[in-house]
């Protein structure tokens, strides 16, 4: 039987700053999620109690983040899901220059799952998916609000931008 995931994909949601909380419409799209991956720029940890409540949440931290958030979440992490290798990461400078800025932050992964710059992004190269799932909240430099979902099946990892 093949194995199936469900992951959903936040970034740079920048509660309460932007917004008070999420839309509805992601809470209603990530229902039933088997995993919550988190890029950064939460602002406030109070959002992962909110999204443990619906699932297990990896986050790490973002360069707008507060300082109690800094100090709970790594700057990147590697989370394995099945077979597979997924570096979460926030990012950091041009946006421009990003692709090339997480790559370079992990070898040997599966898919590379950032943020920073909340225009989305859903691309497959040298066999790794770079994954960018936009802002839900915040549509500065950015065309659309949207979050992301993953689908793992056996040792293939699928992403899906979902416009809000």
């Amino acid at each position: 039987m093949p194995i199936i995931k469900r992951i959903a994909v936040l970034s740079d949601t920048h509660i309460p700053v932007v917004a008070a909380d999420l839309p509805k419409a992601v809470y209603q799209g990530i229902a039933g999620v088997d995993l919550i991956l988190h890029a950064g720029d939460l602002v406030e940890l109070d959002l992962l109690d909110r999204l443990a409540a619906i699932a297990p949440v990896k986050a790490v931290c973002g360069n707008m983040d507060n300082d109690r958030a800094r100090g709970k979440l790594p700057e990147k992490e590697i989370i394995t899901v099945g077979p597979l290798s997924i570096g979460l990461i926030h990012g950091r400078g041009a946006p421009q220059n990003l692709l090339e800025m997480v790559s370079r932050e992990f070898q040997g992964v599966n898919a590379i799952i950032f943020g920073h710059s909340h225009t989305p992004v859903n691309l497959t190269r040298d066999g790794i998916l770079f994954f960018n799932p936009g802002s839900p909240t915040d549509t500065v430099f950015a065309p659309y609000n949207s979050y992301g979902v993953l689908e793992i099946k056996d040792s293939t990892i699928t992403g899906r931008i979902i416009k809000i």
